[in-house]
C-alpha cells in the first residue's frame, strides 16, 4: 500500500533566493511563455487568423512583430472549421507551409480523450513548442452551468500538460457580451478561467468595421503591454503598428539601466553586496544602498537576463556574496532543446 506523505516539502527563503532555477521558455520572445495562455476576442474579429499565422511562423522559426520565436513543431486544433477552410487560410498566410506545422479539425474533450491525444502527439513530436486550441469551448467536458470550480479544474488539466512538458498551450476563447472596463473580465465564463491562466491576451477593436485592433497582454511571466495591430487583407495577417513596451515608461528603471551599463563596462563582479553597491555607486554617481540594489536586481531579474546580465547569490562562511556576469545576448534563437517523452 502506498504510504501517504504527511509532511510538506518546504524550502526556506534564503535557499530559494539562491537556487539557479530554469526560467520559463518563450516560444515568442517576451510575449508567449510556456504554460497555459488564453486569447480572447469577439466572434469574427480575427483570432483564428492570428493563431494560424503564429503557428506557421513558430514552425518556421520566423519572427513575429519583431519578436524572435523558438522554432519547433506546432499543433493547431482548429475545431470550428472544416479542413478545406483551413487549407484556404493556410494558402493565404504562407506560400510554403512547413512540414512541422500540424492541423486537426476533430479532437476529444477534456471529459474523455483530449489529454491522452495531446500526450500521444507529444510522444510522436517531442520538439513541439506550441499547441493551439480553437476554441476552448469545443473541448470543454462540463455541459452544465459553469462554476468557478469546474472552470478552474478544466483549465488545470491543460496547464498540467503545459507545465510538465514545458510547452505553450494557447486557448482561443470568446468574450462575454456585457461590457467591462477591465478587458480581462470580458472573458466568457467565471474567473476560474482567467485565474488558472499563466498569460491572457485580449484582441479588441474600437469599431467593428476597422482593420485596426489592440492586443492587450498580461500574465505571470510577462509585463503588461499593448500591441496596436492592423489586419492586412493582402497577407491575411495581423501586422504591428506600435508596441507600448517601446515607450520610455515601460523600460527598465533608471537605477537598473545604470546597473546594466556598470556591468557591461566591468564585464563581471564578485564580492559582497556592500562591495557591489559601492562599486556601482562610484560608476553611476548614484547613492543606492546594498539592500535596495539587491531588491531591484531580483525584481528586474528577467529583463536584466534578456540584456545579458546574470547573477547568483550565495553564502560563504557568514558573508553574503554575489557573482554578476555580462554575456552579450544572442540576437536569435536557432534551436530548441528536445524534450524527453511524456
Amino acid at each position: 500500500m502506498e504510504e501517504l506523505q504527511t509532511s510538506l516539502c518546504a524550502i526556506d527563503g534564503e535557499t530559494l533566493m539562491d537556487m539557479p532555477l530554469a526560467l520559463p521558455r518563450f516560444c515568442v520572445g517576451g510575449l508567449l511563455p510556456q504554460g497555459l495562455s488564453i486569447l480572447g476576442g469577439a466572434p469574427k474579429i480575427g483570432k483564428s487568423w492570428l493563431v494560424l499565422d503564429l503557428c506557421v511562423r513558430i514552425a518556421k522559426g520566423e519572427p513575429i512583430w519583431n519578436l524572435d520565436t523558438i522554432p519547433g513543431t506546432t499543433l493547431y486544433l482548429c475545431l470550428e472549421d472544416p479542413l478545406h477552410r483551413v487549407q484556404q487560410r493556410l494558402a493565404c498566410v504562407t506560400d510554403e507551409a512547413p512540414a512541422n506545422a500540424y492541423f486537426a479539425t476533430v479532437a476529444g474533450s477534456l471529459a474523455d480523450d483530449l489529454e491522452a491525444q495531446i500526450l500521444s502527439f507529444l510522444r510522436e513530436h517531442p520538439d513541439t513548442v506550441l499547441i493551439a486550441v480553437d476554441t476552448f469551448q469545443m473541448v470543454r467536458g462540463n455541459n452544465g452551468e459553469p462554476t468557478y470550480g469546474s472552470d478552474y479544474q478544466e483549465m488545470q488539466k491543460l496547464k498540467r500538460i503545459a507545465d510538465s512538458q514545458r510547452i505553450s498551450i494557447l486557448l482561443v476563447h470568446h468574450l462575454r457580451k456585457q461590457g467591462d472596463r477591465d478587458p480581462i473580465n470580458k472573458l466568457s465564463g467565471t474567473t476560474g478561467i482567467s485565474g488558472a491562466a499563466d498569460a491572457i491576451f485580449v484582441l479588441e477593436k474600437d469599431e467593428r468595421r476597422t482593420d485596426v485592433a489592440k492586443l492587450i497582454c498580461t500574465g505571470r511571466d510577462i509585463e503588461y503591454r499593448e500591441l496596436q495591430l492592423q489586419f492586412s487583407k493582402g497577407s491575411c495577417t495581423w501586422e504591428l503598428l506600435s508596441d507600448s513596451r517601446d515607450s520610455p515608461e515601460n523600460l527598465l528603471p533608471g537605477e537598473m539601466t545604470a546597473f546594466l551599463n556598470f556591468i557591461k563596462d566591468a564585464g563581471c563582479f564578485s564580492g559582497g553586496n556592500s562591495d557591489l553597491a559601492d562599486a556601482f555607486n562610484r560608476h553611476s554617481g548614484l547613492n543606492v544602498n546594498p539592500k535596495s540594489l539587491k531588491q531591484m536586481m531580483n525584481r528586474w531579474r528577467i529583463p536584466l537576463q534578456e540584456q545579458g546580465i546574470t547573477f547568483r547569490s550565495y553564502r560563504s562562511n557568514t558573508q553574503r556574496l554575489v557573482d554578476v556576469e555580462y554575456i552579450p545576448p544572442v540576437t536569435k534563437v536557432t534551436q530548441v532543446t528536445q524534450r524527453s517523452g511524456p
